[in-house]
């Protein structure tokens, strides 16, 4: 007989490698655990979160934030790279580079 299934910690938390990269999202969405994240960081409570992003509910929202909280470590070298002009400066850049080398403009 198989194991018994293991009850998830973050019930609205996943990771699908076809939405924002593999970062973990709010499930059923596109918001990602980063942008709440970013969100709590720049001082917004969960109500004001809320009101940011209607569609969500208040446990969607906190289990985002117990996630960060876990995880934070990760989730803040990601906000950092997320927020480096200087490399999507350069990324564009060179995915620009890319399309003019192929003929595409």
């Amino acid at each position: 007989m198989g194991e018994p299934l293991k009850r998830s910690e973050y019930p609205y938390i996943v990771s699908d490698p076809e939405i924002a990269g593999g970062s973990p999202i709010i499930v059923g969405t596109r918001i990602t655990v980063r942008s709440i994240a970013g969100y709590y960081q720049m001082g917004l409570t969960v109500d004001e979160i809320l009101s940011t992003l209607s569609h969500l509910t208040p446990s969607q929202v906190h289990s985002a934030l117990a996630y960060y909280f876990d995880y934070h470590e990760e989730i803040d070298a990601d906000l950092a790279v997320s927020s480096d002009i200087d490399y999507w400066e350069k990324h564009a850049l060179m995915s620009k580079k890319g399309l003019n080398s192929a003929g595409e403009d």
